[in-house]
């Protein structure tokens, strides 16, 4: 891929801007914020659970026989809607607490 001069980048600002507006640029720009910071969160904490649960694997000596675990039915993955719906909720929820952790 060739690389991007001031002109390139200038020739693409001025196409987002027609394409968009200038009104438009600021909110997609807090929307990517938004959505960054939520999945920034949601990494750390996944990283936190998997440090937790290696934690007790390691603590926990390991069965002499493992038995076999019946077959679970797999529940149906949710939809990107619901994935956002949630992650918007607990973002919120994270913003509250924030707040709250702020006041006090």
């Amino acid at each position: 891929m060739p690389n991007l001069g001031v002109p390139e980048l200038l020739i693409i600002a001025c196409v987002l801007v027609l394409l968009f507006g200038a009104k438009k640029l600021p909110e997609m720009a807090r929307g990517v914020g938004k959505s960054l910071r939520i999945f920034k969160a949601e990494t750390t904490k996944l990283r936190e659970e998997d440090d937790e649960y290696s934690a007790t694997q390691a603590a926990q000596p390991a069965p002499a026989q493992s038995q076999p675990q019946p077959a679970q039915p797999l529940a149906a993955a949710p939809s990107p809607e619901e994935q956002a719906r949630q992650l918007e909720e607990q973002a919120a929820k994270l913003r509250a607490q924030a707040s709250a952790n702020k006041n006090a």
